[in-house]
Order: C-alpha cells, then sequence, then structure tokens
C-alpha cells in the first residue's frame, strides 16, 4: 500500500506550524498506523526529507515527533487526529491500535496533533497534557491510613456499582474527549475519574470535596464547557459513557449546596 501524508510539523511551541505532504510506498495492510509513521521517519532519516516534500516546498526536515509508549491502548499516550477523527476512522481503538487496512489504498491522510488550548504543540504531533494530571492532583484520589491490607470481604461492594466503577476507571486519559469535542471539553475525563472514586466506600468522605476541586482546576486550566453532543462518549477508545458526566454533575452540586448550609 502507498499513501500520501499530509503531516502537521511544528518545531516548537514558539513557532508557527505548518502542514507537509510526504509520500510513503511499500505498507503492510496489517500495518499498524505507528508502524507506518516508523517507517516513515526510517525514510525521512536516510533520505533527509521526502522528494515528494522537497518538490512542495515544504521547510522541515527529520523524523516527525509523535508520543507514544506501550503500544497496546493502555497508556493513553498515542494521541493522533487523523482525517478528522480522534484517533482515525475505527471505532473504541487507541491510534496504536489503528491498522493501515482502514484507509484506501493511494488516499491522502490527514494527520494532526490534538486541537485544545489546555494542550499546546510541543512539537510536530506532540501536546502537553499535563492538564490531565494537574486536575488529577487536585482531587483524584483518596486518603486512606496506609499500612496492612483490609480483608477483601472487610466491605462489601454491591456488583452493579463495582462495575460501574471499574468501567469508569478504564479511562486512559488520552485526551480523544477533549480533542473531539467543539468546545474542549474534559467533562468526561474528570467524570470518568470522580465515579469511579464515588461509587466506592473508601471515595465516600471526599466525595464533595473531591467533585468541587476536580472541576475547579478544569475551569481554571481552560478547558470548555460540556453541551451534551456525545462526540466524547463516540469516540472514546474505552466507551467511556456520559452517564458518568450526570454523576459528576451531581456530586459537584451536593458539594455546592453542602458548603451553602
Amino acid at each position: 500500500m502507498e499513501f500520501n501524508l499530509k503531516i502537521w510539523r511544528q518545531k516548537n511551541a514558539k513557532t508557527k506550524g505548518h502542514f507537509e505532504t510526504y509520500h510513503i510506498a511499500g505498507i503492510e495492510s496489517d500495518a499498524s498506523f505507528l508502524e507506518m509513521l516508523d517507517i516513515l521517519n526510517e525514510q525521512l532519516i536516510r533520505e533527509g526529507v521526502d522528494p515528494v516534500a522537497i518538490e512542495r516546498g515544504c521547510k522541515s526536515s527529520g523524523p516527525v515527533s509523535f508520543d507514544h509508549d506501550c503500544r497496546e491502548g493502555i497508556c493513553g499516550a498515542c494521541g493522533l487526529f487523523i482525517n478528522g477523527r480522534a484517533h482515525g476512522p475505527d471505532d473504541r481503538v487507541t491510534t496504536c491500535q489503528l491498522f493501515m487496512r482502514h484507509f484506501k489504498d493511494g488516499s491522502t491522510i490527514t494527520v494532526e496533533p490534538f486541537r485544545s488550548a489546555a494542550f499546546p504543540v510541543i512539537k510536530d504531533l506532540v501536546v502537553d497534557r499535563t492538564a490531565f494530571d494537574k486536575i488529577l492532583q487536585a482531587g483524584g484520589f483518596i486518603s486512606v491510613r496506609t499500612g496492612s491490607a483490609q480483608d477483601a470481604n472487610a466491605i462489601l461492594i454491591g456488583h452493579d456499582k463495582a462495575e460501574k466503577s471499574m468501567d469508569a476507571a478504564s479511562c486512559i486519559g488520552c485526551g480523544a474527549c477533549v480533542a473531539t469535542c467543539k468546545n474542549g471539553s474534559a467533562m468526561l475525563f474528570v467524570a470518568a475519574r470522580v465515579t469511579s472514586l464515588a461509587l466506592l466506600p473508601q471515595g465516600a468522605p471526599e466525595a464533595a470535596k473531591r467533585a468541587a476541586n476536580m472541576v475547579a482546576k478544569m475551569d481554571e486550566l481552560g478547558f470548555g464547557n460540556c453541551t451534551n453532543t456525545r462526540a466524547c462518549e463516540i469516540e472514546c477508545p474505552k466507551g467511556v459513557s456520559i452517564e458518568n458526566i450526570a454523576r459528576l454533575n451531581r456530586e459537584f452540586l451536593k458539594a455546592h449546596f453542602r458548603d451553602k448550609a
């Protein structure tokens, strides 16, 4: 298979970015999208820059920078905006789980970084997602007494609640929800973190404070508001439900009225 890759190139956070087009051939249909980018980078290192790009007046040379780590759909590092969709044209996958058979041979593929004011571009396709870390530091944890572990059956948790908590905890923090939301909202991410703890007895003592602090930090960092279009739910690689946003709103309102009392 062969493709024309229209890739966003940006030297650093302070420079203006632009698209450049590269031609790549000999790609197996079973290659992952990141493996294809690896092959492109090997080509760019070997040749300096793709001849097609030179003919079109491209200014950037050298390999394309992109985030990745586990390449197993677990870490959430590999977020790319591909042909107008977060993680590309497949459902419930991360970019590293996207295969080239999902693209038409000879087609042009547009590759961009996740776009959000809260996710500034570092270089090329790499964005700074430490905003998520700051939200977690604001309340995405529980404060419990350390020491020997409790017996597993000491606190009984209903099956339904346990399953919903685990479903919310499956969020990998990739940022696809933010990138696909027209407002750049992080509500699904925050809701997943709040829900995973709110449904468990261990998370109850700090539930109200947790929701209030995390929402406040989200607003402070410049994320937009949720308008319930469900785009985040559709593009989430783990299928996290917007039902969790409703639960976050309830927890936030509890905190608000508790403070007023």
